[in-house]
């Protein structure tokens, strides 16, 4: 085989070579592009449902829309309490509540008389916050609707007794009879002169709707762990399992004394 033969093989050898790199090369980016590909698909579907998980639950505010009107007379941070009682009382009681909720009217029926008793004279402040607790769990707008309606009525000085009807009559748990104005309105009729023209625009307009809406969102920066939520002097009484009404009229007039 003469030089030159022997010459143009080794060249197409090389030039093979040089081809067969180049394909590895340009096959080793294509595979290095499908992953990535891949890896961010993953990446964005977990930031997709990373999101979709961070926002499960939450109320987007469609249903608590405008500005936030606090009823008559409310006190506290933001006026987000309703209080009933003197203000000269040397005790307060801070009491988280949802309309719906069966715990918050058990312990209504329990308590509800000494609270009653030590308020009217002039001993007990309480001071109701409104949560849409059950809401959120059971879906509806029940809660909402109540504590718009209580509020309705704080403005027109009847928030006690309208309280207190709206425990008495509280549907079951799963049923979300509240989030019916009407039926509002109709308990209504139970508090002597609150069944007003007023009274029933402030209830279909949702007029404080976005009030109660904050005051659930202070609930959850509370991270109280459910409702009722009852505090005196800082201290959650209704995870005491020893506290009773006897107990608790005890600890307000011996504060009272000190």
């Amino acid at each position: 085989m003469s030089d030159k033969n022997r010459e143009g093989k080794r060249t197409a050898r090389e030039k093979l070579a040089v081809e067969r790199e180049k394909q590895k090369s340009a096959d080793k980016r294509r595979r290095a592009l499908v992953v990535g590909g891949a890896v961010v698909a993953v990446l964005g579907l977990a930031a997709v449902i990373g999101v979709v998980a961070a926002n499960a639950g939450k109320d987007d505010g469609s249903e608590a829309s405008g500005p936030v009107v606090a009823p008559s007379g409310a006190q506290g941070k933001d006026g987000l309490a309703i209080p009933v009682g003197k203000d000269s009382a040397k005790s307060t009681l801070t009491v988280w509540e949802d309309f719906r909720c069966p715990a918050c009217k058990s312990f209504e029926t329990a308590y509800r008389p000494v609270i009653h008793e030590l308020t009217n004279a002039g001993q007990l402040k309480t001071e109701y916050h409104l949560v849409t607790l059950i809401d959120g769990n059971m879906r509806g707008t029940g809660s909402r609707n109540a504590a718009n309606a209580a509020a309705c009525a704080q403005d027109a000085g009847k928030f006690p007794a309208y309280h207190d009807v709206l425990f008495d009559n509280q549907p079951p748990e799963v049923d979300d009879a509240y989030a019916d104005n009407g039926k509002l309105i109709e308990l209504a009729g139970k508090v002597d002169g609150l069944d007003t023209p007023a009274f029933r625009r402030c209830v279909e307009d949702g007029t404080h709707n976005a009030w109660v809406a904050k005051s659930h969102q202070a609930f959850n920066k509370g991270n109280f762990s459910g409702t009722p939520t009852v505090l005196f002097d800082g201290e959650n009484i209704y995870q005491d399992r020893t506290m009773t009404p006897a107990k608790l009229k005890k600890m307000v007039q011996e504060a009272n004394q000190g």
